[in-house]
């Protein structure tokens, strides 16, 4: 039986004192480079990604029959297949595990989840393959968010459960004075008791980055933990998985603390999960429809969200205009639009703006915008590392709708895959429409669609825009001006929508980003989620604390 609290000490405090400061901090290199990763990383993470193709993966958990009909958006089929187990035996499984799980000390379960995201880190190259060849990513996103920036996120849950499961004392001496009789002492104990068995819902977008705020903070504060990944995306949350069923097992704990619960399209058992009375808190993401039928459904369980956003983008003046529309296109051409943070609406005065090139009409920006867009993607070989790849079928068709919802002002083209071969990578289509026609482009076109919407005034910019944050929901919001007064008023229009806004952004840094340990995706606070990653509340809901009072000796 191992203890890993002494090797991650530490890395726990360093975590704690980031995610206060609010600073740049990360223990996970995010360049997959061989001074970081080994000379060898990235061809052994491919070769251990083939080697799993075409076979049964095995985690050893209850299960007779196997799932699994995963196709690589990239025209890879899997062929992988997992165990699979009635509902009732998967939950008999995960409470049995729990108990011993729960009786742990809070170092003894922090160090087990710090070892389980150091030893997914050393596997970033397998998993950013896995997260590839089943959400569509380009490699360098997929080795990023699939990898560093899941596990950043992970740590950063896993710190918030730690300072807030310390924040109160194992033991006290309790005393109250009594006058001139002796003070009443009491000893006091304070311990952390689980809630429950906690169920992570995957998306298949981003299935570790979505997931691991939810598996880490569950699973610290101890509470078991069933994963259910998305049909489409098992893989990536299958090695997750199973790497932190050896973790378990080295520490002396039943790997079903943490198990997988896989299965098709045609035979989903999300619902079943999701209802089943042992189950007390779901994480969540993915649609606002079944988004709204777990929050109706699962009532009187913790459910943590992140559903659909309209996020939106002002553009009221520029001090630089062509650095604003080469930002502008790589963040809604990055991954085709399939982020959650991805820009779809970008609100343009009618009369137009000002900029350091002088006046610009909304033509003008909407022409400057879609040739930015161009250029980015004239490249093949670039535009499929920007692009990726269309995840489903579903967002192949809504680019195909989107056509007849505005002016197209850009249309959507594919890009070959190598050497001509056909490839389901699509660039961005853009289209103009007037404010007026809300149908169009409030509600979530989810992939490389964007609009540009005719506003009557620079103020009727901002209001249109946070409107529709507070109503529709939103993750992100940017803002370019140069006008202090137009900022102040978006600053707080946005504030009372809340949603995050960003301004002024040009180079390398993209309204798209979010970092950990600094930005909070998601606020809570409006249709686009009911939850934050991370803060305190996202955590600290997940246990109990009970006191044991013994009149002192």
């Amino acid at each position: 039986m191992v203890d890993f609290w002494p090797r991650h000490a530490e890395l726990l405090k360093s975590a704690v004192d980031a995610a206060s400061k609010r600073i740049y901090w990360s223990p996970y290199p995010e360049i997959p480079s061989p001074s970081a990763y080994g000379e060898t990383a990235k061809a052994d993470g491919e070769a251990e990604f083939k080697a799993l193709l075409g076979k049964p993966f095995e985690l050893g958990q209850p299960g007779k029959s196997r799932v699994g009909k995963e196709i690589s958006p990239f025209g890879l089929e899997l062929n992988v297949s997992y165990e699979a187990a009635p509902v009732d035996e998967v939950i008999l499984a995960s409470s049995k595990a729990a108990n011993a799980w729960a009786d742990a000390d809070v170092e003894a379960r922090v160090g087990v989840c710090a070892e389980i995201l150091q030893r997914l880190n050393k596997k970033s190259f397998l998993i950013a393959n896995a997260v590839m060849h089943t959400s569509g990513q380009a490699f360098p996103m997929a080795f990023q968010a699939g990898g560093p920036h899941a596990q950043d996120r992970g740590l950063e849950a896993l710190a918030y459960a730690y300072a807030e499961m310390t924040r109160v004392p194992s033991e006290v001496r309790w005393e109250k004075p009594q006058g001139k009789n002796e003070p009443l002492r009491l000893d006091k104990t304070f311990r952390v008791v689980a809630r429950g068995i906690g169920l992570v819902i995957g998306c298949a977008t981003f299935p570790t980055w979505n997931s691991y705020p939810g598996l880490f903070a569950s699973l610290a504060t101890g509470n078991s933990v069933i994963v259910k990944p998305h049909p489409a995306a098992i893989l990536p949350l299958a090695i997750t998985v199973r790497i932190a069923r050896e973790v378990l097992t080295e520490a002396g704990y039943d790997p079903n603390v943490v198990m997988l619960a896989a299965d098709e399209l045609d035979s989903p058992v999300t619902k079943a999960l999701a209802t089943h009375p042992e189950v007390a808190i779901i994480d969540y993401t993915g649609s606002s429809t079944f988004g709204a039928w777990i929050r109706r459904e699962a009532a009187g369980k913790l459910v943590y969200t992140e559903e659909a956003g309209v996020n939106s983008i002002v553009v009221d003046s520029s001090p630089k205009f062509k650095a604003m529309c080469d930002n502008i296109a790589f963040s809604i051409s990055l991954y085709s639009g399939q982020m959650c943070t991805a820009p779809q609406n970008i609100y343009v005065p009618a009369d137009g703006i000002e900029t350091d090139e002088g006046p610009k009409s909304f033509d003008d920006v909407a022409s400057g915008i879609a040739a930015a867009v161009d250029k980015l993607l004239s490249d093949p070989v670039r535009a499929a590392g920007v692009l990726g790849a269309i995840q489903s079928d579903a967002t192949l068709e809504r680019i195909g709708d989107a056509r007849k919802l505005g002016k197209v002002v850009r249309d959507s083209s594919p890009v070959p895959g190598p050497n001509g071969a056909p490839s389901r990578t699509m660039t961005p289509i853009i289209l103009a429409v007037d404010a007026k026609d809300e149908q169009a482009y409030l509600a979530e076109r989810f992939g490389p669609i964007a609009f540009i919407i005719k506003a009557a005034t620079r103020g009727d910019s901002i209001s249109r825009a946070a409107k529709s944050a507070k109503q529709h929901g939103a993750i992100t919001a940017a803002i370019y001006t140069t006008d202090d007064a137009k900022l102040q008023e978006a600053e707080k229009a946005f504030a009372q929508a809340a949603v995050s806004l960003s301004v002024n952004l040009i180079g390398g840094i993209f309204v798209n980003q979010s970092a950990a340990f600094s930005d909070f995706h998601v606020t809570g606070g409006n249709p686009a989620g009911n939850a934050s990653l991370t803060d305190t509340a996202f955590v600290a809901n997940r246990f109990r604390v009970v006191a044991v009072r013994r009149l002192a000796a």
